[in-house]
């Protein structure tokens, strides 16, 4: 199998591409630089992208996207936000569908329900309100080219991703290492996870899977609140997390980001890759973060 991957730096990226190559595939990365290899491409997504690059391929997968929390959301930073995500899902839609590839998988977020306080959305749960919501939302419009050609999309509407190097548990673990951490606001608002291992076994279940297309989630099967996160890390790492962030304080440091995306959450669950048969390597808050913790994280 051939695989076109652009966004493959990224810490979902790639871990894709090691798990593609380490089963005998061909990842092809797209690179925003001078290929150093034959396992390069050269694009800028700000360009159409000429579709013979994608000839033999059997699948594009799209995971570009500026980090949601680097910066304070300034206009200026939400537009490139939306930049980094909207116009290259265009540009490698257009090309996946002028070069007839058979299944394009687009990055999304569950961040497209807004918050769903204590209710569970599966895929068929309807768009929130908020900026984040309205960008995931126009996020997946962009593979709509893809879609009506004919190309099998699927729109990985993916939660915090837990890995031992890099992602959300990267910032959380120096901060709980030293007992500093603990609740953010009521704590009542769901954290929807995945495991790295299975948020690559999902990408791949799906690449290979005719069946599957449209919105999926890409959250593990048992979505747990705030206070029920923090528990579960203070135990993994074994270091007392007895402090409250009231929300108030968290707005006034992380501003609008904190609002949608902190002390707002999503209670989403997998329930198509769930249909389709898909197992979950780790299927519990504890499973994930024992085995973030025991493969090295530090």
């Amino acid at each position: 199998m051939r695989v076109m991957i652009a966004g493959s730096s990224g810490l979902t990226g790639t871990a894709l591409v090691e798990a593609l190559r380490a089963d005998g595939h061909t990842a092809i990365r797209l690179v925003r630089r001078q290929p150093t290899g034959s396992d390069e491409v050269s694009w800028d997504p700000g360009r159409a992208l000429d579709p013979s690059v994608l000839d033999g391929c059997d699948a594009v997968v799209n995971l570009c996207g500026a980090s949601l929390g680097d910066k304070r959301w300034t206009g200026a930073y939400k537009q490139e936000l939306r930049d980094s995500r909207i116009e290259p899902t265009e540009v490698l839609a257009e090309a996946a569908a002028k070069a007839g590839v058979p299944v394009m998988i687009s990055a999304s977020a569950v961040g497209y329900y807004g918050d769903t306080g204590d209710k569970e959305a599966d895929e068929s749960a309807p768009p929130g309100e908020g900026f984040l919501a309205t960008l995931c939302q126009d996020w997946e419009k962009a593979s709509a080219p893809a879609e009506r050609a004919g190309v099998r999309v699927a729109n990985i509407r993916t939660g915090l991703v837990l890995a031992p190097k890099g992602g959300i548990l990267t910032r959380l673990q120096p901060i709980y290492r030293f007992a500093l951490g603990g609740r953010l606001g009521d704590g009542r608002q769901y954290f929807p996870w995945i495991s790295l291992t299975d948020h690559v076994r999902a990408m791949m279940f799906l690449i290979s899977n005719s069946e599957m297309s449209g919105p999926v989630n890409l959250t593990g099967p048992a979505p747990v609140t705030n206070a029920e996160f923090n528990t579960a890390m203070a135990r993994a790492i074994r270091r007392p997390a007895p402090w409250v962030v009231p929300g108030f304080m968290l707005k006034l440091i992380v501003g609008e980001f904190a609002e949608e995306a902190i002390l707002a959450g999503q209670r989403a669950i997998p329930a198509k890759l769930e249909r389709a048969g898909f197992s979950f390597e780790h299927s519990t808050i504890r499973e994930a973060l024992d085995a973030v913790f025991d493969s090295g994280g530090s």
